[in-house]
């Protein structure tokens, strides 16, 4: 069976909603954090020599990288769904915005989480920080405007992947200039996989 090791307040979050919006039987195996330095359990390591979450096991195939879990499940389970078709006009702009998320999005909003915790001595870099952090908010906005998804006309795997792009900009409260990306962000959270995905997983934050 399909296995998700899911890990509180982590990017697993969005794995157990996609689970939910297809209706995929699974199961979950929680994981929490250290309480005080919030880092994984060494449990995870077992799993996966990265020791990071979301890990997906199903057979023999394991996979770590967000990405590629997407990918997989909707290919594996989705039945046509929640994809475009390989070789239509939507599918390159789909599978660029599976890549964009980590590849690009969420590079100045984890330097943001880090160089935070420096206090001052993070000042020097906060301007360039929050450039690039507009700089990809106001793409992704502009990349929403006049749309309820991301690509196509329904929910797919793209709106999956840059939920934690929304979510991390909401955490540092970067949404007001960006009234498509906030509105999107409300839609998908909104939606009952997604609630469902929380009561299973639990309630999450980002913040620490």
């Amino acid at each position: 069976m399909l296995t998700l090791h899911h890990l509180n307040d982590s990017r697993s979050q969005r794995i157990l909603w996609l689970l939910e919006e297809l209706g995929t039987p699974y199961e979950l195996k929680s994981y929490q954090r250290n309480a005080k330095t919030r880092l994984a359990p060494p449990e995870l390591t077992d799993v996966h020599p990265l020791g990071k979450s979301p890990v997906i096991t199903d057979g023999d195939v394991k996979i770590a990288e967000s990405g590629a879990i997407v990918d997989y499940i909707i290919r594996s389970y989705g039945k046509g769904a929640m994809m475009p078709a390989i070789g239509s006009a939507e599918y390159e702009p789909y599978n660029e915005w599976l890549h964009y998320s980590e590849g690009s999005a969420m590079l100045p909003l984890m330097l943001n989480l880090y160089v935070s915790r420096l206090k001052e001595a993070a000042l020097p870099l906060q301007p360039r920080i929050d450039s690039e952090i507009a700089n990809h908010l106001g793409y992704v906005d502009g990349a929403l405007k006049g749309r309820e998804f991301f690509v196509g006309t329904a929910l797919s795997g793209a709106d999956i992947q840059m939920s934690f792009v929304g979510d991390m900009a909401k955490v540092y409260d970067k949404l007001g200039p960006y009234p498509d990306l906030a509105a999107w962000l409300s839609r998908m959270q909104a939606r009952p996989a997604f609630q469902r995905s929380i009561a299973k997983g639990g309630t999450y934050r980002f913040a620490e």
